[in-house]
């Protein structure tokens, strides 16, 4: 009984990290959206300084995982969860270099008009936030229904990024010297659209971990 309370006390510990991992992420992501909103460097610089914290994180996720997997030796829905744990943080360490991404593109953007209102950018960062928050609960919640909901979502992230996509190329026809800001929303579209998909892949994961089969919710 005791050894069991142990493992579950780890896991528990596992989910923490987590937890504080996808909230750091997701602070990343709208400190990187507010830089570029505002076409604040020194915010966007911030970002990519505060990332190591995410990726030590990820770090420290891994290792725990690998020690209980060793020292425990877990069978079925316990195995599914560690490594679950496993490729959740790795999905998002990804989701946080699209963060990083999203504050290099605003340095490159550098001063000027903002065109973010010919874009529907900030819808779609808020879709995201709202799917990872539910992915990691479908997650720790073993909810089946949160996570085809995370699928659902993923749908309206796409057509956000078209209906983005087109705006910002017509405008680029329009207005030639703009090119570099345009070009550079058109990478932030690209990286919020990438978000969704990773995760989409965090749902994909929980709905393992609950029915023990691979689903495809993308």
């Amino acid at each position: 009984m005791v050894v069991r309370e142990n493992f579950e006390n780890s896991l528990q510990e596992l989910q923490v990290k987590m937890e504080e991992m996808t909230q750091l992420t997701v602070e990343s992501l709208e400190k990187a959206f507010n830089a570029l909103k505002t076409q604040d460097v020194e915010l966007a610089l911030r970002v990519i300084e505060e990332d190591n914290e995410i990726d030590d994180l990820e770090e420290e996720i891994n290792q725990l995982a690998i020690w209980l997997m060793v020292k425990e030796q877990p069978v079925a829905r316990d195995l599914r969860k560690i490594i679950g744990a496993i490729k959740i943080s790795s999905e998002v360490e990804r989701i946080a270099d699209f963060g990083v991404n999203i504050a290099k593109a605003t340095i490159k953007i550098g001063s000027g008009n903002s065109l973010m209102n010919i874009t529907s950018l900030e819808a779609m960062k808020n879709v995201c936030i709202t799917m990872l928050n539910k992915a990691l609960i479908s997650f720790f919640d073993e909810n089946m229904a949160l996570a085809k909901e995370v699928g659902d979502m993923d749908d309206e992230v796409d057509e956000y990024s078209d209906v983005t996509y087109k705006q910002l190329t017509s405008h680029l026809c329009e207005k030639q010297e703009e090119t570099n800001q345009l070009v550079q929303l058109l990478f932030v579209n690209r990286y919020l659209e990438r978000t969704a998909d990773h995760i989409t892949n965090i749902a994909e994961s929980a709905a393992y971990l609950i029915k023990g089969r691979k689903y495809d919710l993308n």
